[in-house]
Parts: structure tokens; sequence; C-alpha cells
């Protein structure tokens, strides 16, 4: 008889973002009178830029003839895309990155969650917490931890990230093989020092284990000091796999283009102790798995690196950051303790009590969506995440009713 993968039988009831869903559902169908205002889930709101629409329509037009028609084309991503990447991402940040170790995709999320593929299944995982769940979950799918136990699975090394620590984990003392880091971080908002990321390419190496670096949120770093990538790190391309989207970039959400970047020089390990390349085993997986990015989105995305790209794309993430201050601004002076918000869209709030019960009170009370701590880990008990992703007037509208609310 036909069986299922008992192992999604360990996930929690239901994903956050689903949970969240379903609870603002219920309060607008019961409340239609009332808009909500929404600072939940991190989807960008402003239109895409002027430049990367132009070369929409422009590809969209050459699809419409048979001389500039194009069918399939590289799984991996066109080749003036990935030039595009390899130079101004990271050749301009002085980082050893060739266009042949870029790999284009349709989001940074299926690439978090589909790279886990090529480890094997008894790997040991070291996992930061708070956390964006798909790290966790994905795992769990596979069969690499065991049951979740208050709040935690089974075979994890979970990496508190606390006020304590600025909510950036410490190299722990116990060994791991598979690292998830995400710098700006999703949810705290926080950043990583040079001096932290190196800490943690000397762990990796030290164990002989990969770093997957998720930096879907490096436009929005305005510190000088802080790293862009972790390949700006000496030794990073020989432990690290890094993640990275348009999405919150260039406004990419529904148009869908990222990419994973794995170098030929990173190793991992048969069962004989035998070092073996990552980057034909990812190479193996996304050509047999993936079909490739259309033609218009790839086009859309290298105008993102024209000098009108670059301007555009810099306005909105400036756009973003201003709300983002607007908000952490506001909560500061509401007596909360908030970290995120100078380096990144997300600004992480210090509620003193429940995550879900200060969600439902600025559900109810206020009608604005924020996102619960307790959902990104167990040390996300106690916090909430706003996201600045929303118009001016929501995002004041917003802060003026939870405002009131908490009066």
């Amino acid at each position: 008889m036909i069986r299922i993968n008992e192992n999604y039988a360990k996930l929690k009831a239901s994903y956050l973002f689903a949970d969240i869903a379903r609870r603002v559902g219920a309060y607008t169908a019961a409340h239609p009178d009332k808009p909500v205002i929404r600072l939940g889930i991190g989807d960008v709101t402003e239109p895409l830029p002027p430049a990367c629409v132009e070369a929409l329509h422009a590809a969209t037009d050459e699809m419409s003839k048979r001389a500039t028609f194009k069918g399939y084309g590289p799984e991996q991503g066109y080749a003036f895309l990935r030039d595009l990447i390899a130079k101004h991402d990271y050749a301009d940040r002085g980082c050893k990155i060739e266009a042949d170790e870029i790999f284009v995709s349709d989001g940074s999320k299926c690439d978090c969650g589909n790279i886990q593929e090529i480890f094997a299944s008894d790997v040991r995982l070291a996992i930061p917490d708070p956390v964006y769940p798909v790290y966790v979950d994905t795992n769990v799918m596979a069969g690499r931890t065991g049951a979740n136990i208050d709040g935690r699975y089974q075979g994890i090394l979970y990496l508190d990230s606390t006020a304590s620590n600025g909510y950036v984990p410490a190299v722990p003392q116990a060994p791991a093989d598979l690292i998830y880091l995400c710098f700006p971080n999703n949810p705290t908002g926080a950043v990583a020092t040079r001096a932290q990321l190196e800490a943690w390419v000397a762990y990796a190496k030290l164990n002989k284990a990969v770093i997957l670096y998720d930096s879907a949120y490096e436009a929005y770093i305005r510190d000088p000091r802080i790293p862009h990538s972790i390949y700006e790190i000496e030794g990073a391309r020989d432990v690290a796999i890094e993640f990275r989207s348009f999405s919150k970039t260039a406004g990419f959400t529904g148009t869908r283009c990222a990419y994973t970047v794995v170098p030929k020089t990173l190793m991992a390990f048969d069962a004989a102790g035998k070092p073996q390349a990552l980057h034909p085993l990812w190479n193996r997986r996304h050509t047999t798995k993936f079909n490739g990015v259309s033609y218009p989105v790839q086009k859309a995305a290298a105008a993102v690196f024209t000098e009108a790209g670059k301007a555009q794309v810099k306005g909105l993430t400036d756009f973003y950051l201003a709300n983002a201050h607007l908000i952490r601004e506001s909560m500061t002076r509401l007596g909360f303790s908030c970290v995120g918000g100078d380096n990144a869209p997300y600004i992480w709030i210090n509620v003193g009590r429940d995550s879900w019960d200060f969600f439902d009170l600025l559900l109810e009370k206020a009608q604005v969506v924020c996102t619960p701590g307790a959902g990104f880990g167990k040390c996300g008990e106690g916090h909430v995440r706003i996201s600045a992703f929303n118009s001016r007037e929501n995002v004041e509208m917003a802060l003026s009713r939870i405002a009131d609310a908490l009066k």
C-alpha cells in the first residue's frame, strides 16, 4: 500500500503565515466595516522600478516575434544576468565569485528549502532561534529531526538569539555540520559584524561544516562596516552557500527571481570521508527539478544593475527604511525595546507578554496585523515583528491606531 512521509506529522499544526492569514480572515469576515492594515508578512507594496518594467515590456515584445522568441532557457539562468550579478554584487565588493557559480531561481524561499536535498539525512543541524520557519520545517520534512517537544525539534542545535547577545547567535561549543545564518536577520532585523562572521567561518572550517547564508535583505544595509555578503570574509568560499533575492530589493515578490551561489571550491564529504564538490551536486539537482526563470523576468532583473535601476532600487529601499524608522521611533516612544529598522526592513519589538496575545490585541483594537514572535521559535516569545513593507499613509495610520489601542 502507498504510504505517506510521516515526517510531515512532526510539523506543528499550521505554518506561521497560514495561521496569521486564518486569524485575519476570520476577523475581517466578522468585521467587514473595519479595514485592516497588514504589517505582518514581508510583502512589498510599491510598484516595480521603472527600469525593470521597461525591460519586462521589451522582453515580452521579443516573445511576440519569431526572430526573437525564446523557448526553454538555461536552467541555471541566462549568461547576461549571471554575468551582471557576478560583477555588481560580488566583484565590485572584492568577492571572487564566478558567473557559473550563480544559479538563478524563482525565489530564495525555494532555494533555502531545496538546498538541504544535497546533504546527508543525518547531518547535525545548527539553526538560530528565532528564525525564518522554512529552515526548520524543510529539515523536519526531510527526516533530520525528532519530535517537537516544548516548542523545539529534537536533533537541532538551536542558536539562541536574544537581547543579551544583540539577537546575533554566538558560535556554539558543540559541533555542527549544516549551519543556517540570515543577515540582515529575518525576523529580528539584527545584523552581524565582520568579526562575528569571521568567527562563523572559522567555526565552519574547524568542523568541516557548511554555512547556508541567507542575505535576501542585504540591500537594506546602510552601515558601511557591515558586510553585504559572507564572501567578503576571507575563506568563506570554502565553507558557505549564499542566497539572494530580487523580491525585497526590487519588489519582485510577485515577479519571482532570486539566485543561489555555490562556489566550486566548496566541499562536503562522502561516507568514506572523501571530499566531494557541492557545485556539481547542486547543478544536477537544479537542472533536474527546475526549468529556469522566464526570459522576460530575467531581463527585468538584469535592469536592476543599470544606472537607472540602481538609483530606483536605492529609492525603494530608502522608502521602506524610512517607514521602518517611523515604526521603531513610534514603538520606542510607547516604551518598547526594539532592534532592526536601521539596516533591515523589520522591527523586532520586545512586548513583554505573550506574542499571540499581543497579535490579537493589535488586530482587534487597532486593526493592524503584526507577526507574533513565537511563530519564529521559542526565543521569539514575548516579541512581535512589524514589517515596513507598506505605503507611508498606511504605516502612519497603523502607528496612530496602535498608539490609541495601547493607551
